[in-house]
Parts: structure tokens; C-alpha cells; sequence
């Protein structure tokens, strides 16, 4: 929870392990450096200063053991600018929920995060999409591959 609680790492990157992978639906395996910058330049704590990941259910996985299984459902308003340059829309966004998960090494570094995939697409007003496609879809920035459309 630690790590969820640093911005998934991002504001203390030594939570993450060097061999680091993050893995969604369509984006990654990215590594840890590449993740950084990916995280870093959406600036989601700007465009939306109200954001809630709302995390819960964690869970450890019974066969594999190091690693945790949480879902979540964001929720916020963009009210500020997002990845430096999309104006903010006032759209409040409420995401599907997604199941996560980490898996962790021996040092108890996180050395993969999972994230984005949606359990009920019905649910929420980013057209079924997780993660940031679904954050963009819903405040009228799609993004213009077929992987980021409803």
C-alpha cells in the first residue's frame, strides 16, 4: 500500500526494483525508467486535484505468493491541465473498476505492477476503457488509436 500511496512509486522510485515492469492491457512491458517518465508527464494530480484511486480488495494471490491483487475505481474533476497541455474540461470522471496487482522480490520492492483492466466496462463514463485511456476518453481527449476507443 505504500507504494500506491507514493503515486505508484513515482514520488520514491527506490520502492520499485531495478528489473521493474509495468503492464497494462495495451501499453508495456515498460521498465522502471520508462514508467517514471510515462507517470510523471500525465500530471494527474494536476488536472485532477481531487482524485481518488480508490483502492481496495487486496488480496494475495494463493499460487503465487508475492504477489497482490487490489482493484480500484477512480474518480475525480479535471480541473487543471493534463500531460502539460490539455485544458481542463470541468468533466468529473468515474472509471470502471480495474483489477491491479504487484508482484514484489525478496527485498520487497515491487518488480511488476499490473493495472487497467476493467471488470465491468458498463460502469463509469469512460466508455469501458481503464487507466489513462479511460481518463482521456471521458474528459473529450481519446486518444486516436483503435486500442484507446470504446
Amino acid at each position: 500500500k505504500r507504494i500506491l500511496a507514493k503515486n505508484s512509486g513515482a514520488e520514491e522510485p527506490g520502492l520499485l526494483a531495478s528489473d521493474f515492469k509495468f503492464v497494462a492491457p495495451v501499453v508495456g512491458p515498460l521498465s522502471k525508467e520508462e514508467f517514471l517518465k510515462a507517470w510523471a508527464s500525465f500530471k494527474l494530480e494536476e488536472a485532477f486535484p481531487d482524485a481518488k484511486y480508490g483502492y481496495y480488495a487486496f488480496r494475495v494471490d494463493p499460487f503465487e505468493t508475492n504477489r497482490v491483487w487490489f482493484d480500484s475505481q477512480f474518480s475525480g474533476t479535471n480541473t487543471g491541465t493534463m500531460a502539460g497541455s490539455l485544458e481542463a474540461t470541468g468533466i468529473k470522471v468515474k472509471a470502471p473498476p480495474q483489477t491491479c496487482s504487484m508482484l514484489f522480490n525478496s527485498k520487497g520492492e515491487s518488480k511488476q505492477l499490473t493495472v487497467g483492466y476493467v471488470m465491468d466496462k458498463k460502469i463509469g463514463n469512460t466508455g469501458g476503457l481503464g487507466g489513462v485511456f479511460g481518463i482521456l476518453y471521458a474528459i473529450g481527449y481519446p486518444l486516436p488509436f483503435p486500442e484507446a476507443q470504446p
